[in-house]
């Protein structure tokens, strides 16, 4: 595990974990709300960084800068994205919760290419101009949507709507917002999703 400063202007810290050998893809993973607890030491954000490191993924889990309502954690994932792009061949994102709506709004404005973005539990919207619908609807980059069949916590049904309707990857799971006992099953399909983009590409 090696520790990185995001360059961009804000204080933007994280953990990158590689795999043995020269690893060609990374996959950026996003937290979840800040002001709730949410940092790269988020359980969900660890386990599927192992998953890809027994893959064969590097990772880089983060936090992001002071609070700044959204728009300043959106600058600081498309600056991850950057610095990830610098060093690596491809490059993926995941996000979960706050981070899932980031992880979609960042791959939707950013000026570098994308493996692909998965997403756990976003929600619609994080304020104005910070609609995840919306970014996903510009989104040309294969997309997988997972969410809790019982989370009442965030509003990811036009999310999910949207991603039916547009052909992307979507998956139920047995869960509220906080995917007790489906840890295994979300890192099994994420680190599936970016493995078969890895294949592919």
């Amino acid at each position: 595990m090696t520790d990185v400063l995001v360059p961009g202007g804000r204080d933007v810290r994280g953990r990158l974990e590689e795999p043995d050998g020269d690893p060609e893809a990374i996959v950026v993973a996003c937290p979840p709300h800040p002001q709730h607890g949410g940092s790269r030491t988020d359980q969900r954000l660890i386990a599927v960084s192992e998953t890809l490191r027994e893959a064969g993924v590097a990772c880089l889990r983060f936090d992001y800068g002071p609070w700044d309502d959204g728009d300043g954690e959106c600058e600081d994932v498309r600056n991850a994205i950057r610095w990830a792009d610098d060093r690596y061949d491809r490059v993926g994102v995941f996000g979960y919760s706050f981070g899932a709506s980031l992880a979609l709004l960042a791959a939707a404005s950013v000026d570098r290419p994308l493996l692909g973005v998965a997403a756990l539990a976003p929600t619609a919207s994080l304020g104005p101009e910070l609609e995840a619908t919306d970014a996903l609807s510009t989104l040309e980059v294969p997309t997988l949507l997972l969410y809790g069949e019982r989370d009442t916590t965030v509003d990811w049904e036009p999310v999910v709507e949207l991603a039916r309707e547009r052909g992307d990857e979507t998956v139920a799971l047995p869960a509220d917002h906080f995917f007790l006992g489906t840890r295994e099953e979300i890192t099994r399909n994420v680190g599936e999703f970016f493995e078969r983009l890895l294949a592919e590409s």
